[in-house]
């Protein structure tokens, strides 16, 4: 694994040795409730494009079933300000 870093990290010229990160990603500020749920909503159906599952809340490791309204099998209370 550290010669995959260190060949990624001699791509950019911001590293000294190794690359872990991508630092292409373009952050957002999340200004809003709307916002943020546009987000999580993303990433909970990332599983459901990659035609893993069907349902965003079937997939094991996502939270999407904590927030799903008929469900009550997450690990998390949820609580919405």
């Amino acid at each position: 694994m550290l010669k995959i870093f260190k060949e990624e990290g001699s791509k950019n010229s911001r590293n000294k040795e190794y690359q872990f990160w991508r630092q292409d990603n373009q952050p957002t500020e999340l200004y809003s409730p709307k916002f943020v749920f546009e987000k999580i909503n993303y990433i909970h159906n990332n599983p459901v494009e990659s035609g893993i599952v069907e349902k965003a809340e079937d997939y094991l490791y996502s939270s999407a079933k904590d927030y799903h309204a008929t469900r009550k099998c997450g690990l998390l209370d949820l609580e919405f300000l």
